[in-house]
């Protein structure tokens, strides 16, 4: 059960022991625990502990340290292998969700996020070095798609359950929180004993690199953590604290958005195949600027809950299109840098990712519009970045300036 297998070995096994199954398996976990935390916290942290603004952009800074500190993960799988790692933090993912009702008050919050995020983060990069060690290029924008998609079907579920049950059954944080780590522990223990462990096709560095030629990845990196949190943070914060959305109003509009994410991340994974990265990113922060302005006139015009709403819909299906970057880096790395670029590049995601939440949370308290106002800016310098990728990127054509510089050994 242990013994490593070959990529090409799975053809021979049932589709479910199949590393693309297990692809697709950890795609449905991890959003049931993350996603249920998600739309239960802005309510469970107004309604019983009492959050303000500041209090809530000290927890999403304390929930991205780890984030930052993603790069540990090449001195992890020096000892651990990758697909283990992945499984185990699922699993601590799951039981710190599944008890965070337990801590109703700011410390025990705060201890119990940061033990979910460690288990989130360090899932997340190990998974994304997994899908573009095992996926082939050709397919790869297709069924990081189906992935998208898939996660989305999952939440899907929950977040009805929710809305369907919440009130009927007078559901409480605490019953939520432990069915939906419970769900995700289980499926990563199935994981981690019904299928084979895998080597990819080629051997990983284990070792921090960090690459000149990577460098645009990098700075898309750097602004997607920047921009991400300002969302992720602030925009469900604006529909419960402005607009008093109870917790079965906002589970309502996640699930809109779970069920337009079905429909089009398949459609956009085809997107990217057909039009590229660069086109792909372009569309997705010029959407991204505008919707952040949009957020900002909310507050100075006092814009209605129907236009928060639409815009928060579709400022999820615009980040779908992140896959784009993950494609872009695939294109353009060294196959043996996929994994401890995968962990730098997390890191550097989070780098402002840990200060700017408490930051802006604080001028949250003078100005809602100032915040949203920023994320457009962010969105914009994107935009200019996302202007230096090649039509058709790949080793030695990393950006439109590789054509200028002179053939040097990659580094």
């Amino acid at each position: 059960m242990f013994t490593p297998l070959s990529l090409e070995q799975a053809r021979d096994l049932p589709i479910w022991r199949r590393p693309v199954t297990l692809l697709f398996l950890m795609a449905i976990a991890m959003p049931i625990a993350f996603n249920t935390w998600s739309a239960l916290l802005n309510n469970f942290v107004i309604e019983v502990a009492n959050f303000d603004g500041a209090d809530i952009g000290l927890l999403h800074s304390l929930r991205e340290i780890p984030g930052f500190l993603s790069f540990l993960v090449i001195f992890l799988i020096l000892f651990i292998r990758e697909q283990v790692l992945g499984l185990l933090s699922l699993m601590l993912l799951g039981v710190a969700t599944a008890v965070t009702a337990w801590f109703p008050h700011l410390q025990g919050i705060l201890v119990i996020t940061l033990l979910s995020s460690i288990g989130f983060h360090y899932f997340e990069t190990v998974n994304q070095s997994l899908q573009l060690q095992w996926l082939p290029r050709d397919k790869a924008p297709q069924t990081l798609g189906w992935l998208v998609a898939t996660g989305s079907a999952a939440t899907l579920v929950v977040y009805g359950g929710i809305v369907l049950m919440w009130e009927p059954l007078n559901l409480s944080y605490n019953i939520v929180y432990l069915v939906a780590g419970g769900a995700c522990t289980a499926i990563a223990l199935f994981c981690f004993f019904a299928v084979p462990q895998y080597d990819g096709p080629t051997r990983q560095t284990k070792k921090l690199i960090l690459r000149r030629r990577y460098w645009l990845y990098y700075a898309l990196q750097f602004m997607a953590g920047a921009r991400r949190q300002i969302f992720v943070v602030f925009a469900g914060f604006m529909m419960v604290e402005r607009f008093g959305f109870e917790v079965h109003h906002l589970t309502g509009l996640y699930l809109i958005n779970l069920l337009v994410n079905m429909i089009a991340a398949p459609l956009l994974g085809r997107f990217v195949f057909r039009f590229g990265e660069r086109r792909t990113l372009i569309c997705e922060y010029v959407g991204l600027a505008t919707i952040f302005a949009l957020y900002g006139g909310i507050y100075w015009f006092g814009w209605g809950v129907v236009l928060a709403g639409a815009l928060y819909v579709v400022d999820h299906v615009l980040f779908a299109l992140a896959l784009a970057l993950k494609t872009y880096f695939q294109k353009i790395a060294d196959p043996a840098d996929i994994a401890p670029t995968a962990a730098v590049a997390f890191t550097i995601n989070h780098i402002a990712a840990v200060a700017l939440p408490m930051l802006l949370g604080l001028l949250w308290v003078v100005s809602p519009a100032a915040v949203f106002a920023l994320a457009a800016l962010m969105a914009l310098i994107s935009l200019s970045l996302s202007l230096l990728i090649p039509r058709h990127p790949a080793p030695g054509n990393e950006t439109i300036f590789s054509r200028f510089a002179a053939p040097a050994p990659a580094e």
